[in-house]
């Protein structure tokens, strides 16, 4: 348990400190790697990027990961692997509600910079709750995946890498949302999973065959 309270207390950790940072006393402002970010991003507009990153990032929203998360852990059930099926289901709703949380509590603004490529969310800006749930449950995947899992590491690096930088892309997030949405997600899974398959050391109640009570 002192494991899972270290991942947990490092991930509240970050996101306190990046609430901090991007509002200090409750004052938000746009620091420099955000708006170089931002710019960069700008600068690469072109139409075959508007069209693969409002794809790309569609990825990361509860509409598609919903179904993916209850299809796997519905497999894993079918094989009885309860606490595997149990592991995808929590990691993908804890990390939401934990970043919806954190959006209404630090209300920072969204970018505002350059024009974005979509409809403006209607929510807060930090975290990224987008780049917060592909993490965790790619994380949680990768974790329950048995085989090929250098395979499953690079692709479910690159879904996560290409969600993130889709939401800086598009203008709807800047670039500290998504590193921290992401570095959460990771203490999150990491602490979860701890708690739900440490090893259950069983005492007995008197002494076993062969002992003296």
């Amino acid at each position: 348990m002192q494991k899972m309270a270290c991942l947990w207390s490092l991930g509240m950790m970050v996101l306190i400190a990046g609430a901090w940072f991007v509002c200090p006393e409750g004052q938000c402002k746009v620091g420099t790697i955000d708006r170089a970010g931002l710019g960069l991003a700008h600068a690469w507009r072109s139409e075959p990027l508007d069209v693969l990153m409002q794809g790309v990032t569609w990825l990361g929203s509860l509409l598609a990961l919903v179904p993916l998360a209850l299809s796997v852990a519905g497999w894993l059930a079918w094989q009885r692997r309860w606490r595997e099926a149990a592991f995808i289901s929590l990691a993908l709703l804890g990390s939401s509600i934990l970043g919806h949380v954190t959006k209404l509590i630090v209300a920072r603004p969204r970018p505002d910079l350059f024009p974005a490529w979509l409809p403006m969310p209607a929510d807060w800006s930090y975290p990224s709750v987008h780049a917060m749930q592909i993490t965790a449950l790619a994380i949680a995947l990768f974790l329950v995946m048995p085989h090929r899992r250098v395979v499953w590491a690079v692709l479910l690096g690159m879904l996560v890498l290409w969600v993130g930088v889709s939401r800086i892309y598009l203008q709807v997030h800047f670039p500290s949302d998504v590193i921290a949405g992401s570095l959460v997600a990771m203490s999150w899974v990491g602490g979860l999973r701890v708690v739900m398959f440490r090893p259950v050391v069983f005492h007995s109640l008197g002494p076993t065959r062969g002992q003296q009570p």
